[in-house]
């Protein structure tokens, strides 16, 4: 456990890093008149993953974080199986984005990985998987004018952006 820690902090801090320099590629700071430039939320995002894989690094160095302190295997039969659900979900959620848009692919993600991996009540898991996609089309289409990939499902949208604009 020790050790993989210790990996998969580099190995983020490095693709943090890297994605960065990508992103700087494009504007990074605020365009008057149309928002944030096209490199913003990627630099800023990869920006707050390196200050985590930092913090996660000097954990392990100074053996603060339990797994840092841990002999134990990195994975068991049961973290493994659970990995492969979640990892096929993700990839379905991601691969489904494309035909039903992102704001019905999350839900269904949310509602399938919440009741039936996370075992939560049907009251918090209908909770999160409404409101997430609507805070989500106000706060990327409305107030940062982002676009999300809406696959067959754009036309739904028509109303909410004649309503909006």
């Amino acid at each position: 456990m020790r050790l993989a820690e210790l990996v998969m902090a580099v190995v983020m801090a490095i693709f943090s890093v890297y994605l960065m320099w990508k992103s700087a590629e494009l504007p990074i700071g605020w365009i008057p008149q149309e928002g944030p430039g096209g490199g913003a939320f990627p630099f800023w995002l990869a920006a707050g993953m390196l200050v985590c894989c930092v913090i996660i690094i000097v954990r392990w160095i100074r053996r603060t974080s339990p797994p840092s302190r841990s002999s134990e295997p990195y994975m068991d039969k049961a973290t493994i199986k659970l990995f492969v659900i979640s990892a096929g979900s993700l990839g379905v959620m991601i691969a489904s984005i494309h035909i039903i848009g992102v704001y019905f692919a999350v839900p269904l993600f949310l509602v399938f990985y919440m009741r039936f991996v996370g075992h939560h009540q049907w009251s918090t898991t209908a909770a999160l998987a409404i409101t997430t996609p609507i805070v989500s089309f106000l706060f990327f289409e409305i107030a940062l004018r982002l676009t999300l990939p809406k696959g067959y499902s754009e036309p739904l949208f028509y109303p909410l952006y004649d309503f909006f604009f």
